[in-house]
């Protein structure tokens, strides 16, 4: 039985609270919410699923901290029009590799207060991860093992895979007809949406795991073939 018995209330009055109320004033006012319900919480869940996290892949990292696994409320505002100073969602973070950071394979979880998210993979390459895609997915053997493991993930559910951004090829890229979709990608990511009143209930890290063993191809795959 899970030690971790699903996300309180307080999680998601914060997170609705936060939508409505998106300002200095309302947020140190309900500070108590935001440390029971999203650090707490947050950190509890990170707790529980990263030692589970590491029967599918051993190397994973994760620290049940903000600024490890528990992303930072704040949002950067310097250089967006939009001034909210609040982020309205609860994102966990399960990395690869010494740097913590998105640009790397992983797993993740984010929920608002009305839809809950998980999934794996790279959300964006850097220039030389894009440059090691694009020739693992133009090589026979590493193409053949890329469309292997999105039919895996596929067959596991209605996962969507993601970060298609591009609508030519690249310059001086070529493949067969069957991989050239994955050319137009500069980011390889799987997941899917779940009731959000799955992360309520006692079984989420189970409701976790389950999707995380589904989308592990793809993140397996970026490990072996891009990193």
């Amino acid at each position: 039985m899970s030690a971790f018995q699903g996300f309180p209330p307080e999680t998601f009055a914060f997170l609705r609270g936060i939508v409505e109320h998106n300002d200095k004033a309302w947020f140190e006012e309900n500070r108590g919410l935001y440390d029971v319900g999203y650090i707490g919480a947050g950190a509890a869940a990170v707790t529980e699923l990263g030692p589970r996290l590491r029967e599918i892949s051993p190397e994973v990292q994760f620290a049940p901290k903000v600024n490890g696994s528990l992303s930072r409320i704040y949002r950067d505002v310097r250089f967006s029009k939009d001034k909210r100073p609040y982020k309205n969602h609860l994102d966990l973070w399960f990395w690869h590799g010494e740097r913590r950071s998105w640009d790397c394979p992983g797993f993740w979880f984010s929920l608002t207060a009305e839809r809950f998210y998980v999934g794996g993979g790279m959300y964006r390459f850097d220039k030389e991860e894009l440059d090691s895609y694009r020739q693992s997915v133009i090589n026979p053997r590493s193409g053949r093992a890329l469309l292997a493991a999105v039919d895996a993930v596929k067959k596991a559910g209605p996962y969507e895979i993601g970060e298609k951004t591009r609508k030519l090829l690249p310059r001086g890229f070529e493949a067969d007809e069957d991989r050239r979709e994955y050319l137009l990608y500069e980011g390889l990511t799987t997941m899917i949406e779940l009731p959000v009143e799955a992360a309520r209930s006692a079984d989420v890290i189970e409701i976790c795991m389950q999707h995380f063993r589904a989308t592990w191809p793809i993140t397996k795959w970026l490990l072996d073939e891009v990193v």
